[in-house]
């Protein structure tokens, strides 16, 4: 038995009916896609804007950290050069202090009587404890001048931080 040739006849409609059917989807695909497009130019014009805003306030935490960092290098040179001051000075007082004691001792070696000894002693009692007195005051302004410096960078910058924050939260 030979095989009987094919005919292409009742293929034709078909092949035209699913020509259709295909036109007809790729017709509904591109009406689909042409109203979504929109949707989807929207939406990426939503996220550039998060974006751009995401990098800017990036940008601006950066800054705001280099800035604190700065304020806390400057406070930290302030308390040490303010500290290598104040030790100057403690130690010139500790050394007039020996100096003093050094010669009211070799002026002890050359006394006639108890009394001048006493009166010695009192002397130097009571310039010790004036000058302790007035040192430890001056020491005192001293320090408190120099924590008033040493945190004006650090104060500054939360102040700087409270403005920013509220103008946030506004």
């Amino acid at each position: 038995m030979a095989a009987k040739p094919k005919t292409t006849a009742g293929t034709a409609p078909a092949a035209a009916t699913a020509s259709t059917v295909i036109e007809g989807a790729a017709a509904e695909i591109n009406e689909a896609a042409a109203s979504v497009a929109p949707l989807v130019t929207a939406e990426q014009e939503k996220m550039q804007i998060g974006m751009e805003k995401v990098m800017k306030t990036a940008e601006e935490f950066v800054a705001f950290s280099q800035a604190n960092i700065e304020a806390l290098v400057k406070s930290s040179q302030i308390w040490v050069t303010g500290m290598q001051d104040l030790s100057k000075h403690v130690a010139a007082a500790a050394q007039a202090s020996v100096e003093e004691g050094i010669s009211t001792f070799k002026a002890l070696g050359s006394v006639k009587s108890v009394k001048e000894v006493f009166d010695l002693q009192t002397a130097f009692a009571r310039s010790t404890l004036e000058k302790t007195v007035a040192e430890s005051g001056k020491l005192t302004d001293a320090s408190m001048k120099l924590t008033e410096q040493a945190l004006a960078p650090l104060t500054a910058r939360v102040t700087v931080a409270v403005e920013a924050f509220s103008k946030k939260a506004a």
